[in-house]
């Protein structure tokens, strides 16, 4: 299928037939090797160790859904990268936060952000919010070979539906189940410790600086309880990844500002040591 530099420059065929709008399908087809889900491992015993992302948050507010993850990733009892990414978008009003093996994980967005950018080009419009979540619904479940050997990747996608014009959470499970989720959700080891904090925390009138501090928050006390989830790291300016995605489109904030939001929540817990009462007051 690959285009040869020495032709006369003319394509393979398969790039000139009419076909399906997915790219995956594409590859499915011409080149089914190059998806991450077909790939052959060799025959391991136990669970094979690769580096692990860890926790992602989400949380709606009228106008918008903020998404954010922490920095760490680990491998077994060691911590693997300290400022790993896990927040990409997806387009321009959706995106994805990646929990499971990272190094699949992060192919697994690439390809979506190519499915999503192909679809556009070749039906000449982007898909529904809900039909974005369908096709990474249907890429998780390619990958469930992957995941019985213990490299699963459960992300959560979300986006600003712009027909229902509120922001959407979708959340998944290794089988590909999709299920959406109303006001927050969180993924990853920390996840549990995560909605916690956000359960007591959320309302359905917080303006989106409070939907920020509500994430960096959840994030806090996720790293607070797991080991493997990492809190803001001031000593080497590593801070969550935060991002926002309204009608205008995505915008991720800036590490001033992501600093300035984890600045405030420390300093709330060092006033506050048994709990985040009041940090959206």
């Amino acid at each position: 299928m690959e285009a040869n530099p020495r032709s006369t420059g003319r394509l393979p065929a398969a790039f000139l037939t009419p076909g399906s709008s997915s790219f995956v399908d594409f590859l499915s087809e011409h080149q089914p090797e190059l998806l991450p889900g077909n790939r052959q491992l060799p025959p391991v015993q136990g669970v094979i160790e690769a580096p692990h992302g860890t926790t992602i948050v989400a949380a709606t507010f009228p106008g918008g859904v903020v998404l954010a993850g922490d920095r760490r990733a680990t491998m077994g009892n060691m911590i693997a990268q300290r400022d790993i990414e896990k927040v990409f978008p997806a387009d321009e009003h959706s995106a994805v936060g990646i929990a499971g093996t990272a190094g699949l994980a992060v192919e697994m967005v690439k390809l979506f952000q190519l499915e999503l950018e192909h679809f556009e080009k070749v039906e000449g419009a982007t898909l529904s919010l809900e039909g974005k979540a369908n096709r990474l619904s249907t890429m998780i479940r390619s990958n469930l070979g992957m995941a019985m050997q213990g490299l699963a990747v459960v992300p959560l996608f979300v986006g600003y539906d712009l027909d229902r014009e509120k922001g959407r959470i979708f959340s998944y499970d290794v089988t590909g189940g999709r299920s959406e989720e109303q006001g927050y959700a969180a993924t990853g080891s920390g996840s549990i410790f995560a909605r916690g904090s956000m359960k007591k925390l959320f309302r359905d009138d917080l303006s989106e600086e409070q939907a920020t501090t509500l994430v960096v928050q959840a994030l806090y006390d996720a790293a607070d309880d797991d080991s493997a989830t990492g809190g803001p790291d001031v000593a080497r300016r590593i801070y969550p990844i935060v991002t926002v995605i309204t009608d205008e489109g995505f915008r991720r904030l800036s590490d001033d500002e992501a600093s300035e939001i984890a600045r405030s929540v420390l300093e709330r817990r060092l006033e506050q040591p048994d709990g985040p009462r009041a940090a959206l007051l």
